[in-house]
């Protein structure tokens, strides 16, 4: 499939990378493609320059969030979550209609420190603001429970876990679906609706205090039933 990937942190790195890898036709969209090469710092991560990445992935193509999107026939939302919606509109909702949006973005708020706090909660979600902003998109939001890198890998845990799915779109939520099967995931839930995304909004509190409590992100949660 063709794929844009938008955002060009470690979460998008990471999705872009396995993408690729599975043979699919990627590409990522940043606002500022010139000034995103020219970076040549570690990202606050300790992860290298974006540059450096693009060296090592010659099949992926950085792009302007239009291009990108315009291009792809899926479109994964990894951007920031508090600049999510304005980056969804500078891609075009033209090119956002009748295209499954996987969105992972988690709407988490900075502004008093550390943990964050959520910019939505309770009786909406971000997942939902999403999909208002852009009712012709098939949104799904899948992968925001887990780190970058269980997202694309969740074996390495050596064991099986859960994640989760939510959705207006059933169609939209297969395709979401091959595609976490395709990482390795064997336990997806399909929690509903695209209200539903508030579940796994919320649980990023909690997430957030067990990698504390771990001194690890390299965990999940497994549902027994």
């Amino acid at each position: 499939m063709k794929i844009a990937v938008l955002g060009t942190g470690m979460v998008g790195q990471s999705l872009a990378d396995r993408l690729a890898c599975l043979g699919h036709d990627v590409v990522v969209g940043t606002r500022d493609p010139e000034a995103t090469r020219a970076r040549r710092e570690p990202d606050g991560m300790g992860n290298p320059p974006l540059s450096t990445w693009l060296g090592s992935h010659p099949s992926v193509e950085l792009t302007t969030l239009p291009e990108a999107a315009g291009r792809a026939e899926v479109i994964v939302n990894a951007t920031n979550g508090a600049g999510s919606l304005d980056a969804l509109s500078r891609a075009g909702a033209g090119h956002l209609a009748g295209k499954v949006v996987i969105d992972i973005s988690n709407p988490l708020d900075f502004t008093a420190g550390f943990p964050p706090t959520l910019l939505v909660k309770d009786s909406d979600s971000l997942g939902e603001q999403i999909q208002r902003a852009f009712p012709d998109a098939k949104v799904v939001k899948t992968l925001n429970t887990l780190n970058a890198h269980l997202m694309v890998d969740p074996l390495s845990l050596g064991q099986d876990s859960s994640v989760f799915v939510s959705g207006d779109d059933p169609a939209a939520k297969a395709v979401v679906v091959d595609l976490l099967e395709s990482f390795g995931h064997t336990d997806v839930i399909d929690l509903g609706d695209i209200t539903t995304a508030r579940g796994t909004e919320m649980f990023l509190p909690l997430w957030l205090r067990l990698m504390g409590a771990l001194r690890t992100p390299a965990f999940n949660v497994r549902v027994v039933r």
